[in-house]
């Protein structure tokens, strides 16, 4: 049996060197022309067939083995998000306003080791490895564009995994879970037409400001009312825009806001309510309110066959520490574009330690990872994919 963790931790300085090097030099969505070359031209070096371009600056490389067998798509995203890193570590940032805040450099990093690690072993491999390094996974449909790109033909995965290092737990924790384990995330924007006027005579007016008041309340009932107790949805309206002066009552005013669900039924219900609860309060006010939903992303739902041989692996790894089965999240990730047509296995790999203050949350201006997640992330990955091609 190949021991997946010796080879992973003989990489470890190189990961972290790229890691390091990624973080110094983040890139937006769409825009991760460096980082896309980089992993482009190590690929070319290893020896696979690679393919640029791929849903704008995506980048897929292919590692066929010398015999015929099934096709599993590795899925590693490349992307940085707009904040402004407050680190002190000699690798920060070095571009005003984008860091590396959800750990994508991280898994990079990983990507292109777990294609060294696996390179050498092409002859034993019956079957192909599509390593796909995906841009714009924070909300802007990178996913959509390659799936759009045809990285889910040419060859046809039957199989796809996918990891994420994860701040909310510990260097030691790692979860398959069997099922849904991100949310499906929608978008919604609520603009209410009213009559504006004068601050002194509102009876004169027809108000969106107060309507929106109770719409804004009345949603929160969907949740705590609508939706059975043993189910999961969120409902939260994020943002309120209306008026500009402080006499004025406004003509209109906008809401906007996200719905978090991993059941179908349950995310038809909530919408449902909201189109009741948002129509009904409108007319009461004698407003008129216009909705506009935005599937953002459906839920990942992890094939449990699959889940249940990376927790294997997992469970007979140096240094895993806890094994879970039952780690879900309302986050999104629109890695569900490509599982929703093949089985998959999106797992997550505990990357904090709080004794050196490497706990704060993704999406932190403090975000920074224990590095020792690399090795485990990297073995695990390639241990996941050897199940299925490694003969």
């Amino acid at each position: 049996m190949t021991d997946f963790y010796t080879l992973a931790k003989s990489l470890e300085a190189e990961m972290i060197a790229r890691r390091r090097d990624f973080h110094r030099h983040p890139e937006l969505g769409f825009h991760e022309v460096r980082t896309a070359g980089i992993v482009a031209q190590e690929l070319n070096r290893l020896g696979l067939e690679v393919r640029t371009g791929v849903g704008r600056t995506g980048v897929v490389g292919l590692m066929e083995g010398d015999q015929p067998g099934p096709t599993v798509l590795l899925r590693f995203d490349m992307d940085a998000l707009p904040i402004t890193e407050a680190n002190t570590a000699d690798y920060i940032s070095e571009t005003s306003g984008v860091m590396h805040a959800c750990g994508h450099d991280a898994h990079t990093a990983v990507g292109l080791a777990v294609a060294k690690m696996l390179m050498p072993m092409r002859k034993q491999m019956a079957g192909t490895l599509k390593f796909v390094f995906q841009p714009a996974e924070e909300g802007l449909g990178g996913a959509a564009a390659m799936v759009k790109d045809d990285v889910m033909a040419s060859p046809a995965p039957g199989r796809s995994l996918a990891l994420h290092v994860w701040n909310d737990k510990p260097v030691g924790w790692v979860a398959a879970t069997d099922g849904p384990c991100m949310a499906a995330a929608d978008k919604f924007t609520v603009t209410l037409f009213g009559k504006g006027g004068h601050g002194a005579s509102p009876y004169q007016t027809q108000d969106p400001i107060v309507a929106a008041a109770q719409i804004v309340s009345a949603l929160q009932t969907i949740v705590s009312r609508n939706v059975d107790a043993l189910e999961n949805a969120v409902l939260s309206v994020t943002s309120v825009k209306g008026g500009e002066a402080f006499n004025v009552i406004p003509d209109s005013v906008t809401l906007m806001g996200t719905v978090r669900t991993f059941k179908p039924e349950v995310r038809a219900r909530v919408l449902r309510r909201f189109d009741e609860i948002v129509q009904g309060i409108a007319a009461a006010m004698q407003c008129r309110a216009e909705a506009v939903w935005q599937v953002t992303t459906p839920a990942v739902v992890n094939d449990a066959t699959m889940s249940a041989a990376v927790r294997q692996s997992a469970q007979s790894m140096p240094g895993v520490t806890h094994v879970s089965a039952d780690e879900r999240t309302m986050g999104s990730e629109d890695m569900a574009y490509m599982m929703s047509t093949v089985p998959g296995c999106y797992f997550f790999v505990g990357s904090a330690n709080a004794e050196k203050g490497l706990n704060f949350p993704h999406h932190h201006p403090r975000f920074d990872i224990d590095e020792r997640a690399l090795v485990q992330a990297a073995a695990l990955m390639a241990a996941a994919a050897a199940k299925y091609v490694l003969k």
